[in-house]
């Protein structure tokens, strides 16, 4: 099965890639967020999403 989202390497860190819109999704990131894109592409829980962007939102600064 294909995953609809995905992490890609670009300049200064990752972004994830929707391979359903063909588009890219959030924000970028340093670090590959990796449970971001389990929970994406697994139950997609809207409050789990949500702590997981300011997590990783909160990381960068």
């Amino acid at each position: 099965m294909r995953r609809r989202y995905v992490a890609r390497g670009v300049p200064g860190g990752y972004q994830i890639w929707d391979n359903k819109v063909r588009r890219w999704w959030g924000d970028l990131y340093e670090l590959c967020p990796d449970d971001l894109l389990d929970e994406l592409n697994g139950a997609r829980d809207p409050d789990k999403v949500t702590a997981l962007l300011k997590r990783y939102r909160a990381a960068r600064r």
